[in-house]
Protein backbone atom coordinates (compact mmCIF):
# COMPACT_ATOMS: atom_id res chain seq x y z
CA UNK A 1 0.00 0.00 0.00
CA UNK A 2 2.64 2.50 0.60
CA UNK A 3 4.47 2.07 -2.57
CA UNK A 4 1.01 1.98 -4.18
CA UNK A 5 0.73 5.20 -2.36
CA UNK A 6 4.17 6.55 -3.49
CA UNK A 7 3.60 5.83 -6.89
CA UNK A 8 0.19 7.22 -7.23
CA UNK A 9 1.79 10.85 -5.59
CA UNK A 10 4.68 10.49 -8.22
CA UNK A 11 1.83 9.95 -10.84
CA UNK A 12 0.22 13.37 -9.86
CA UNK A 13 3.08 15.03 -9.21
CA UNK A 14 4.18 13.87 -13.07
CA UNK A 15 0.51 14.98 -14.34
CA UNK A 16 0.49 18.51 -13.04
CA UNK A 17 4.02 19.17 -14.16
CA UNK A 18 2.88 18.07 -18.10
CA UNK A 19 -0.75 20.01 -17.61
CA UNK A 20 -1.67 22.98 -15.91
CA UNK A 21 -5.31 21.76 -16.07
CA UNK A 22 -4.36 18.38 -14.92
CA UNK A 23 -3.13 20.57 -11.81
CA UNK A 24 -5.83 22.74 -10.84
CA UNK A 25 -8.02 19.91 -11.01
CA UNK A 26 -5.90 17.80 -8.75
CA UNK A 27 -5.94 20.83 -6.15
CA UNK A 28 -9.25 21.25 -6.46
CA UNK A 29 -10.18 17.57 -5.70
CA UNK A 30 -7.48 17.91 -2.79
CA UNK A 31 -9.94 20.33 -1.26
CA UNK A 32 -12.51 18.20 -1.65
CA UNK A 33 -11.31 15.43 -0.57
CA UNK A 34 -9.48 16.87 2.63
CA UNK A 35 -13.30 17.29 3.44
CA UNK A 36 -14.58 13.53 2.95
CA UNK A 37 -11.11 12.76 4.63
CA UNK A 38 -12.32 14.61 8.14
CA UNK A 39 -15.69 13.63 8.02
CA UNK A 40 -14.47 10.25 7.49
CA UNK A 41 -12.09 10.28 10.06
CA UNK A 42 -14.96 11.41 12.70
CA UNK A 43 -16.40 8.00 11.51
CA UNK A 44 -13.61 5.94 11.95
CA UNK A 45 -12.52 7.44 15.89
CA UNK A 46 -16.90 6.48 17.17
CA UNK A 47 -16.34 2.78 15.15
CA UNK A 48 -12.36 2.36 16.50
CA UNK A 49 -14.00 2.96 19.79
CA UNK A 50 -17.46 1.44 19.54
CA UNK A 51 -17.51 -0.41 17.00
CA UNK A 52 -20.46 1.63 16.28
CA UNK A 53 -21.35 3.91 12.69
CA UNK A 54 -22.38 6.87 13.51
CA UNK A 55 -25.23 7.74 11.05
CA UNK A 56 -25.76 11.17 12.68
CA UNK A 57 -22.38 12.45 12.10
CA UNK A 58 -23.30 14.47 8.71
CA UNK A 59 -26.65 16.39 10.32
CA UNK A 60 -24.29 16.92 13.62
CA UNK A 61 -21.70 18.79 11.12
CA UNK A 62 -25.13 20.43 9.88
CA UNK A 63 -26.53 21.57 12.69
CA UNK A 64 -23.11 23.31 13.89
CA UNK A 65 -22.95 24.87 10.65
CA UNK A 66 -25.92 26.61 11.17
CA UNK A 67 -24.89 27.63 14.66
CA UNK A 68 -22.04 28.85 12.85
CA UNK A 69 -24.23 31.17 10.47
CA UNK A 70 -26.48 32.14 12.99
CA UNK A 71 -23.25 33.40 15.45
CA UNK A 72 -21.99 35.59 12.24
CA UNK A 73 -25.81 37.18 11.89
CA UNK A 74 -25.52 38.12 15.18
CA UNK A 75 -22.46 40.31 14.00
CA UNK A 76 -19.29 37.37 15.31
CA UNK A 77 -16.75 37.51 12.66
CA UNK A 78 -16.37 34.39 11.04
CA UNK A 79 -12.98 33.13 12.58
CA UNK A 80 -14.61 34.19 15.94
CA UNK A 81 -18.00 32.45 15.04
CA UNK A 82 -15.33 29.22 14.13
CA UNK A 83 -13.92 28.81 17.44
CA UNK A 84 -17.01 29.28 19.16
CA UNK A 85 -18.57 26.79 16.63
CA UNK A 86 -15.90 23.99 17.40
CA UNK A 87 -16.18 24.40 21.75
CA UNK A 88 -20.21 24.08 20.33
CA UNK A 89 -19.81 21.09 18.52
CA UNK A 90 -17.44 19.19 21.16
CA UNK A 91 -20.00 20.28 23.82
CA UNK A 92 -22.39 18.68 21.31
CA UNK A 93 -20.57 14.78 20.81
CA UNK A 94 -20.36 14.90 24.79
CA UNK A 95 -24.56 15.73 25.36
CA UNK A 96 -25.15 13.23 22.33
CA UNK A 97 -23.53 10.49 24.07
CA UNK A 98 -24.31 11.27 27.55
CA UNK A 99 -28.20 11.94 27.00
CA UNK A 100 -29.33 10.69 23.91
CA UNK A 101 -27.16 7.39 23.53
CA UNK A 102 -25.90 6.84 27.36
CA UNK A 103 -28.97 5.00 28.29
CA UNK A 104 -28.90 2.11 25.90
CA UNK A 105 -25.29 2.68 24.94
CA UNK A 106 -22.46 3.13 27.51
CA UNK A 107 -23.45 0.28 29.71
CA UNK A 108 -23.85 -2.30 27.35
CA UNK A 109 -20.60 -1.27 25.36
CA UNK A 110 -18.81 -1.15 28.28
CA UNK A 111 -19.89 -5.18 29.71
CA UNK A 112 -19.42 -6.07 25.95
CA UNK A 113 -15.87 -4.94 25.56
CA UNK A 114 -15.11 -7.02 28.58
CA UNK A 115 -16.58 -10.03 27.28
CA UNK A 116 -19.90 -9.93 28.91
CA UNK A 117 -22.84 -10.43 27.36
CA UNK A 118 -25.90 -8.71 27.86
CA UNK A 119 -29.81 -8.69 27.23
CA UNK A 120 -30.66 -5.81 25.20
CA UNK A 121 -30.31 -3.74 21.90
CA UNK A 122 -26.79 -3.58 21.92
CA UNK A 123 -25.27 -2.25 18.73
CA UNK A 124 -29.04 -2.56 16.59
CA UNK A 125 -30.21 -0.34 19.58
CA UNK A 126 -27.51 2.71 18.80
CA UNK A 127 -28.15 2.33 15.14
CA UNK A 128 -31.64 2.74 15.24
CA UNK A 129 -30.93 5.88 17.43
CA UNK A 130 -27.58 7.32 15.74
CA UNK A 131 -30.94 7.02 12.74
CA UNK A 132 -33.53 9.00 15.13
CA UNK A 133 -30.75 11.65 15.76
CA UNK A 134 -30.01 11.93 11.76
CA UNK A 135 -33.75 12.81 11.08
CA UNK A 136 -34.36 15.07 14.46
CA UNK A 137 -31.29 17.27 13.69
CA UNK A 138 -32.72 17.58 10.39
CA UNK A 139 -35.92 18.44 10.88
CA UNK A 140 -34.83 20.82 14.06
CA UNK A 141 -32.89 22.78 11.35
CA UNK A 142 -35.34 23.39 9.28
CA UNK A 143 -37.84 24.38 11.48
CA UNK A 144 -35.58 26.57 13.66
CA UNK A 145 -34.44 28.30 10.27
CA UNK A 146 -36.49 26.77 7.55
CA UNK A 147 -35.57 24.63 4.34
CA UNK A 148 -34.41 27.64 2.59
CA UNK A 149 -30.84 27.89 0.79
CA UNK A 150 -28.79 30.26 2.54
CA UNK A 151 -25.40 31.36 1.27
CA UNK A 152 -22.51 30.79 3.94
CA UNK A 153 -19.44 33.11 3.66
CA UNK A 154 -15.66 31.37 2.93
CA UNK A 155 -13.05 31.63 5.05
CA UNK A 156 -10.71 32.35 2.42
CA UNK A 157 -11.26 34.38 -0.68
CA UNK A 158 -12.47 33.01 -3.88
CA UNK A 159 -9.89 34.66 -6.23
CA UNK A 160 -7.11 32.82 -7.80
CA UNK A 161 -3.36 32.85 -7.54
CA UNK A 162 -1.07 32.11 -10.33
CA UNK A 163 2.01 29.84 -9.90
CA UNK A 164 3.33 30.42 -13.67
CA UNK A 165 0.81 29.09 -15.90
CA UNK A 166 -1.44 27.42 -12.93
CA UNK A 167 -4.21 29.25 -10.98
CA UNK A 168 -4.91 27.71 -8.39
CA UNK A 169 -7.76 28.81 -6.06
CA UNK A 170 -7.23 30.49 -2.43
CA UNK A 171 -10.19 29.10 -1.12
CA UNK A 172 -8.94 25.81 -2.20
CA UNK A 173 -5.66 25.99 -0.71
CA UNK A 174 -6.76 27.30 2.31
CA UNK A 175 -9.56 24.28 2.78
CA UNK A 176 -6.72 21.98 2.54
CA UNK A 177 -4.62 23.57 5.24
CA UNK A 178 -7.51 23.76 7.36
CA UNK A 179 -8.63 20.18 6.85
CA UNK A 180 -4.94 19.02 6.81
CA UNK A 181 -4.24 21.00 9.50
CA UNK A 182 -6.51 19.21 11.80
CA UNK A 183 -5.56 16.02 11.25
CA UNK A 184 -2.05 16.56 12.24
CA UNK A 185 -3.40 18.26 15.43
CA UNK A 186 -5.29 15.60 16.26
CA UNK A 187 -2.31 13.11 15.45
CA UNK A 188 0.41 14.92 17.46
CA UNK A 189 -3.01 15.09 20.62
CA UNK A 190 -3.02 10.89 20.09
CA UNK A 191 0.38 10.60 19.82
CA UNK A 192 2.07 12.90 22.42
CA UNK A 193 -0.63 13.15 24.84
CA UNK A 194 -1.24 11.30 28.32
CA UNK A 195 -5.24 11.87 27.51
CA UNK A 196 -4.59 10.78 24.17
CA UNK A 197 -2.96 7.05 25.20
CA UNK A 198 -5.79 7.28 27.33
CA UNK A 199 -8.34 7.27 24.75
CA UNK A 200 -6.28 4.85 22.43
CA UNK A 201 -6.37 2.20 25.10
CA UNK A 202 -9.73 2.70 26.40
CA UNK A 203 -10.80 2.14 22.77
CA UNK A 204 -8.71 -0.93 22.16
CA UNK A 205 -8.54 -2.23 25.76
CA UNK A 206 -11.16 -0.94 27.72
CA UNK A 207 -11.22 -3.56 30.55
CA UNK A 208 -7.48 -3.14 31.14
CA UNK A 209 -7.56 0.41 30.80
CA UNK A 210 -9.99 0.49 33.96
CA UNK A 211 -8.09 -1.77 35.79
CA UNK A 212 -5.23 0.53 35.90
CA UNK A 213 -7.43 3.86 36.28
CA UNK A 214 -8.83 4.82 33.00
CA UNK A 215 -12.28 6.53 33.39
CA UNK A 216 -12.78 4.58 29.86
CA UNK A 217 -17.06 6.22 29.83
CA UNK A 218 -14.98 10.13 29.88
CA UNK A 219 -12.30 8.60 27.58
CA UNK A 220 -15.28 7.56 25.30
CA UNK A 221 -17.60 10.78 25.37
CA UNK A 222 -14.04 12.82 24.76
CA UNK A 223 -13.91 10.69 20.92
CA UNK A 224 -17.34 11.78 20.53
CA UNK A 225 -16.67 15.25 21.48
CA UNK A 226 -13.89 15.14 19.22
CA UNK A 227 -15.67 13.76 15.84
CA UNK A 228 -18.18 16.15 16.14
CA UNK A 229 -15.14 19.02 16.23
CA UNK A 230 -14.51 17.18 13.04
CA UNK A 231 -17.41 17.02 11.56
CA UNK A 232 -18.01 20.40 12.25
CA UNK A 233 -14.76 21.48 10.19
CA UNK A 234 -16.00 19.65 7.24
CA UNK A 235 -19.43 21.74 7.31
CA UNK A 236 -17.80 24.66 7.67
CA UNK A 237 -14.97 24.58 4.84
CA UNK A 238 -17.79 22.71 2.28
CA UNK A 239 -20.79 25.03 3.30
CA UNK A 240 -19.58 27.93 1.21
CA UNK A 241 -19.53 25.70 -2.22
CA UNK A 242 -23.07 23.48 -1.45
CA UNK A 243 -24.67 26.52 0.16
CA UNK A 244 -26.41 26.29 3.45
CA UNK A 245 -29.28 23.56 3.71
CA UNK A 246 -30.64 21.07 6.23
CA UNK A 247 -29.68 18.21 3.89
CA UNK A 248 -26.84 19.67 2.50
CA UNK A 249 -24.45 17.05 4.24
CA UNK A 250 -26.46 13.73 3.02
CA UNK A 251 -24.48 13.12 -0.49
CA UNK A 252 -20.94 13.90 2.01
CA UNK A 253 -21.85 11.98 4.24
CA UNK A 254 -22.21 8.74 1.70
CA UNK A 255 -18.98 9.62 0.30
CA UNK A 256 -17.09 9.92 3.80
CA UNK A 257 -18.43 6.31 4.16
CA UNK A 258 -16.99 5.51 1.02
CA UNK A 259 -13.51 7.05 1.63
CA UNK A 260 -13.68 5.44 5.45
CA UNK A 261 -14.25 2.01 3.75
CA UNK A 262 -11.79 2.07 0.90
CA UNK A 263 -8.91 3.33 3.60
CA UNK A 264 -9.99 0.76 5.91
CA UNK A 265 -12.76 1.67 8.47
CA UNK A 266 -10.45 1.09 11.59
CA UNK A 267 -7.36 3.02 10.09
CA UNK A 268 -7.57 6.81 10.94
CA UNK A 269 -4.53 7.26 8.13
CA UNK A 270 -6.54 5.34 5.78
CA UNK A 271 -9.43 7.25 6.31
CA UNK A 272 -7.39 10.17 5.42
CA UNK A 273 -5.99 9.02 2.36
CA UNK A 274 -9.33 7.47 1.26
CA UNK A 275 -11.19 10.71 1.22
CA UNK A 276 -8.03 12.93 -0.67
CA UNK A 277 -7.93 9.71 -2.94
CA UNK A 278 -11.62 9.72 -3.40
CA UNK A 279 -11.61 13.57 -4.21
CA UNK A 280 -8.76 13.70 -6.08
CA UNK A 281 -10.00 10.95 -8.80
CA UNK A 282 -13.69 12.31 -8.72
CA UNK A 283 -12.56 15.18 -9.85
CA UNK A 284 -10.12 14.34 -12.37
CA UNK A 285 -12.53 11.66 -13.93
CA UNK A 286 -15.33 14.53 -14.09
CA UNK A 287 -12.64 16.49 -16.23
CA UNK A 288 -11.32 14.10 -18.41
CA UNK A 289 -14.06 11.12 -19.07
CA UNK A 290 -17.11 13.00 -20.20
CA UNK A 291 -19.72 10.76 -19.80
CA UNK A 292 -18.77 11.22 -15.60
CA UNK A 293 -21.01 14.01 -14.93
CA UNK A 294 -21.92 15.58 -11.58
CA UNK A 295 -24.96 12.94 -11.30
CA UNK A 296 -22.79 10.33 -11.56
CA UNK A 297 -19.78 11.56 -9.48
CA UNK A 298 -21.61 9.58 -6.32
CA UNK A 299 -22.22 5.90 -8.25
CA UNK A 300 -18.56 5.93 -9.65
CA UNK A 301 -17.50 6.42 -6.31
CA UNK A 302 -19.52 3.17 -4.74
CA UNK A 303 -18.01 1.59 -8.06
CA UNK A 304 -14.65 2.14 -7.03
CA UNK A 305 -15.41 1.24 -3.17
CA UNK A 306 -16.70 -2.38 -4.84
CA UNK A 307 -13.65 -2.90 -6.32
CA UNK A 308 -12.05 -2.03 -3.66
CA UNK A 309 -13.64 -3.93 -1.31
CA UNK A 310 -13.82 -7.32 -3.67
CA UNK A 311 -9.98 -7.20 -4.04
CA UNK A 312 -8.82 -6.26 -0.34
CA UNK A 313 -12.20 -6.63 1.63
CA UNK A 314 -10.31 -4.39 4.89
CA UNK A 315 -9.78 -1.33 2.93
CA UNK A 316 -6.25 -0.41 1.76
CA UNK A 317 -5.17 0.34 4.91
CA UNK A 318 -7.10 -2.48 6.77
CA UNK A 319 -5.86 -5.33 8.43
CA UNK A 320 -7.72 -8.69 9.03
CA UNK A 321 -8.43 -9.27 12.29
CA UNK A 322 -9.04 -13.09 13.82
CA UNK A 323 -11.92 -13.15 16.52
CA UNK A 324 -13.06 -15.82 19.05
CA UNK A 325 -16.64 -16.42 19.24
Amino acid sequence: MVLLLAAACVALVIGSLVSDQFAEQTVAGLATGGIFGSLALALVLIYRATEVINFAQGQMAMFTTYIAWQLMQWGIGYWGAFVLTLGIAFAGGVALLAFALGAVFVRDWTFERMGIKQAGGGVIAVVIVTIGMLILLEGAAAWIWSPEIKSFPSAFPTRPIRVGGVAFSIQDLGTIGVALGSVVVLWVFFQFTKVGLAMRAAALRPFAARLVGVRVNAMLALGWGLAAVLGAIAGLMIAPTIFLQPTMMDTILIYAFAAAVLGGIESPAGAVVGGLALGVVLNLLGTYVHFVTSELRLPVALGMLLIVLLIKPTGLFGHRVVRKV
